[in-house]
């Protein structure tokens, strides 16, 4: 999440709740960390998530062959969220939040964790040392660089490359991405 305020730009990561209609972002930020008030609220904050991203070698181009005229590139995933950010104070909204983002991160386990398996002081306490932050959507925009601009055999070439490194590389999901443009 990046905002602009008083000491310019900011940045943090947090994890994040997106809505059913993907135009609200819930999370929290830890009292310690000053973004959250030296954010200006009047000035739209910035939300990235970063998908798979690879290295393109020109190696990949068949076209390096043929003419040469070829550089190493970057392919890339990402979605940019803007909006209005509203911080929330209120202990019973950010135990709420608190417990939902538990909730979605815990789903997958064999005994998801919850709030109730801390004591409730201790929960309190932990509740009193975070804000919880909204963003308010105004505008999404997905973002990608897959090789769009090189002709079809490059754009094989590089599919081959990226998947060759390995099953868990991002090069990989990248290369997968490609195959679905």
């Amino acid at each position: 999440m990046i905002t602009f305020g008083t000491e310019g730009i900011e940045v943090s990561i947090v994890a994040l709740l997106v809505s059913d209609d993907g135009m609200t972002l819930t999370g929290h930020l830890s009292k310690a960390n000053p973004q959250w008030k030296n954010a200006d609220l009047s000035v739209p904050v910035l939300v990235t998530w970063r998908g798979p991203d690879a290295y393109v070698s020109p190696s990949y181009y068949p076209s390096k062959a043929e003419h040469g005229k070829v550089v190493p590139t970057w392919n890339y995933i990402t979605i940019h969220a803007r909006g209005c950010l509203v911080i929330h104070d209120d202990p019973i909204w950010v135990r709420q939040l608190v417990g939902s983002l538990t909730d979605f991160h815990e789903a997958n386990f064999a005994e998801p964790w919850g709030l109730g398996d801390a004591p409730p002081s201790y929960v309190d306490t932990m509740v009193q040392e975070i804000v919880g932050i909204e963003v308010q959507v105004t505008s999404l925009e997905g973002k990608w660089k897959l090789s769009q601009n090189r002709p079809p055999s490059d754009v094989a070439g590089v599919i081959a490359g990226l998947a060759s490194h390995g099953p868990s590389s991002d090069g990989l999901r990248v290369a997968e991405a490609m195959m679905h443009l």
